[in-house]
């Protein structure tokens, strides 16, 4: 079990850590010292409100989430230069994923891409993305998230 000390200092940790520097692992992984969360310690980094919750939020360079109302907002998604959904995320545009709320399926697609594609651990996605709107994955997306940041680094 992770104790709060362990699990401030990983949240300090986030952040002060720069802005699209996530493929940087954390000292924990790099010491080979990470555990995963359990998920309530996750429910209360996630209830750590920074971020916001407007229709649209960029939640990591050219990566939004939002709700359905602004998937349809033709001008708003115009205005951000979104031109993909989802795959296109390696390309050189930003990406808008959206789900009806813009709470649960979309911030877990997006905590999930960070921790693969930018070698983060669950908590260091979460902080990332909640100092720029509010997540919430329901608690089956959490424990896949949690069982996917075991296998990447926990070893």
């Amino acid at each position: 079990m992770i104790t709060n000390s362990v699990l401030v200092n990983r949240v300090k940790v986030a952040q002060d850590m720069p802005r699209g520097l996530g493929s940087m692992a954390s000292p924990e992984v790099q010491a080979g010292s990470y555990e995963t969360p359990t998920a309530s310690e996750l429910h209360r980094l996630m209830w750590t409100k920074k971020g916001g919750n407007n229709r649209m939020d960029e939640v990591y360079p050219r990566i939004y989430i939002g709700d359905m109302y602004a998937a349809k907002d033709k001008r708003t998604l115009q205005a951000h230069h979104i031109t993909h959904v989802l795959n296109a995320a390696d390309g050189k545009y930003n990406v808008f994923v959206h789900c009806a709320m813009g709470l649960s399926r979309s911030s877990t697609l997006v905590l999930a891409y960070l921790m693969i594609h930018e070698n983060m651990t669950l908590v260091d996605a979460i902080k990332a993305v909640s100092a720029n709107r509010n997540v919430s994955p329901n608690e089956g997306f959490l424990e896949q998230l949690r069982r996917l940041d075991t296998k990447l680094h926990c070893h």
